[in-house]
């Protein structure tokens, strides 16, 4: 699987961004997808998730502020971010996982200026 991110940049505070990862190669029918990020000396951690089946999972410093979603007919996942905090700023990565595959996108940057 192959997976392009696009709609990252530079934003103010209080902003919002889109982000979109389409997805194209073998697609197994049961996934899960998800958006992580990344600060330079820091670990990649979770952002957000979701299951083929819809269910999200989020982490709690973007509780109430993002929104994954995907559409499973254009192989696209989205990450709605709103109310964005300087602290959001990261390289932000788009994951597939299936039993058959664990794929990152090349990440794309966000930038939130106080």
């Amino acid at each position: 699987v192959k997976l392009v991110e696009s709609g990252g940049g530079l934003v103010q505070a209080g902003g919002s961004l889109r982000l979109s990862c389409a997805a194209s190669g073998s697609i197994f029918d049961i996934n899960h997808v998800g958006w992580y990020r990344q600060v330079p000396g820091e670990e990649r951690e979770l952002v957000a998730r979701i299951t083929s089946g819809g269910g999200t999972d989020y982490a709690d410093s973007v509780k109430g502020r993002f929104t994954i979603s995907r559409d499973n007919a254009k192989n696209t996942m989205y990450l709605q971010m709103n109310s964005l905090k300087p602290e959001d700023t990261a390289v932000y990565y788009c994951n597939y996982y299936s039993v058959y595959d664990d794929a990152w996108g090349q990440g794309t940057q966000v930038t939130v200026s106080p």
